[in-house]
């Protein structure tokens, strides 16, 4: 899931991107700009690259492991 910083960061990128002429955002705009983008985020299931990574290794530590007993139950039943 991404967490409240990483939203807070990308609020603050949106409001660094409005040209100077307009202005900074309003701090309720700002609210409500986090508020929207944690509903979406919500209900599209992200996850954190280090959560990705994470899992991605214990993936593979499991796929290791289940060879190796793949191997292991391959040579009993030759025996």
């Amino acid at each position: 899931m991404i967490n409240s910083e990483k939203i807070t960061s990308l609020v603050e990128a949106v409001s660094k991107a409005i040209p100077d002429g307009i202005g900074q955002l309003p701090e309720n705009a700002q609210n409500n700009l986090k508020a929207m983008l944690s509903s979406v985020f919500e209900k599209m299931d992200l996850v954190s690259r280090e959560e990705f990574d994470l899992q991605t290794q214990v993936l593979l530590k499991t796929r290791l492991k289940v060879e190796a007993l793949e191997k292991a139950v391959e040579a009993l039943e030759q025996k």
